[in-house]
């Protein structure tokens, strides 16, 4: 999402929000509206210790494994993002909550960030296969010297 979007989306959701409370409300009645918020508030921190657990247990099985555990530590992200706006009053997010809570939901996220993200795995003193980049090269102090050159002329 562009950065000049955010200003837009921060109103957008609390009005969304508002006028589901308002719509809600005047179907079931207030008190049944305020129970249900904290109903969902409820069963989004169960959903949200169950799902956890279980990304803890998979990550750490694939430690142990050797393998890096992006895909793990992207579900725990969703998961963690998906309990907080379930305990999030507000029927909009709950429902963003609920879908980031489905496994075929976070794998499409995934998928979608994966095809534009890059991983570079190593410390920045690791020797990078392909060579330096950007014309930056890592000397010891003992390969550098400083000399004193000319100033360039600039045409």
């Amino acid at each position: 999402m562009p950065f000049s979007l955010i200003p837009f989306a921060l109103l957008l959701v609390p009005v969304l929000e508002i006028t589901a409370f308002i719509v809600i409300g005047s179907r079931i009645g207030v008190l049944a509206t305020l129970a249900l918020v904290v109903l969902t508030a409820a069963i989004g921190s169960v959903l949200l210790r169950v799902q956890g657990f279980g990304v803890l247990s998979r990550i750490r099985a694939e430690t142990e494994a050797g393998r890096l555990p992006g895909r793990e530590v992207g579900d725990g992200a969703m998961i963690l993002a998906a309990g907080l706006l379930l305990l999030t009053p507000g029927f909009v997010t709950d429902t963003i909550g609920f879908l980031l809570f489905i496994p075929t939901i976070r794998a499409s996220i995934w998928r979608f960030l994966a095809s534009r993200v890059t991983v570079v795995v190593g410390g920045m003193n690791q020797p990078r296969p392909g060579g330096p980049r950007d014309g930056v090269v890592d000397l010891d102090p003992d390969d550098f010297s400083e000399t004193k050159r000319p100033p360039r002329e600039i045409s």
